[in-house]
């Protein structure tokens, strides 16, 4: 099953999510398929690319998976997994990656949105990272993914509560470039990334590069790694992880102990 629909639209890359039974989680299979998507794209030159879900859809994506989560004592966020491989293909494309929201956003599908260079949103869009109603540790990458987009005390707000936060807020946030109602989202998108596509591609995608590496410049020691590595741990190897994972397969509400 085609998990990712991609086609080539006046000269601009669109990659559909696709798997509206699921709500677009972010399954290993689906986040294969971006990976090649962009591949595909990356060789035919394709200048910028579009992250979308169905036109007006509810859910733009639910997020990680959860029944594909690794159990207890793996990392459910290790750098190889499908996840942190995609997000690291849309950092590493080229060109812009523009993500264009409608309907809510949760959890790592929060994360894929502020990893993408851009993010477009309608009235309905909503956004909420949800680790902590799992008892899942997330990952130093992603965290700071959302220190770089909207500054560590918003990203600890989101984070600790798991509150979805609306369109309006999030584009004052920062989360969204632009906040476009539902009627014009997709013809601005589309004249964005036309704009975009006219200037040179070779600029632009050094300058995205650079933008990486200085947003990436947040050197720690190597004891300093080691102790986030020991912290992510003890959450993945704890009870309260593996008790998340089984209330959500039981759909009810877990009972966190601190352990």
């Amino acid at each position: 099953m085609d998990l990712i629909l991609k086609e080539i639209k006046d000269g601009i890359g669109v990659l559909t999510l696709n798997n509206p039974t699921r709500r677009n989680a972010l399954s290993l299979e689906l986040c294969g398929q971006v990976v090649s998507a962009l591949e595909e794209f990356r060789k035919k030159k394709v200048p910028v690319v579009i992250v979308r879900a169905e036109k007006s859809a509810r859910v733009w994506s639910a997020g990680h998976d959860i029944t594909q989560l690794p159990k207890v004592h793996h990392d459910p966020l290790a750098y190889d997994s499908p996840m942190e491989t995609a997000f690291r293909a849309i950092q590493n494309y080229p060109g812009p990656v523009i993500a264009m929201i409608q309907g809510s956003v949760w959890g790592g599908a929060t994360d894929l949105a502020v990893t993408c260079d851009l993010a477009i949103g309608d009235e309905t869009s909503t956004f909420a990272i949800t680790p902590v109603k799992m008892g899942l540790p997330y990952n130093a990458s992603g965290i700071m993914h959302f220190i770089n987009r909207v500054g560590s005390n918003i990203a600890k707000e989101m984070f600790f509560t798991a509150a979805p936060v609306k369109a309006e807020r999030a584009y004052h946030f920062g989360i969204l470039n632009h906040l476009i109602s539902s009627r014009e989202i997709e013809s601005f998108t589309f004249d964005l990334a036309k704009t975009m596509a006219a200037n040179s591609p070779l600029a632009v995608s050094v300058i995205k590069e650079q933008f990486r590496i200085l947003s990436d410049a947040h050197p720690i020691s190597p004891e300093a790694f080691e102790r986030i590595q020991a912290l992510r741990r003890k959450v993945y190897n704890s009870g309260d992880y593996e008790e998340g994972i089984k209330a959500f397969m039981e759909k009810r509400t877990p009972k966190f102990k601190g352990v």
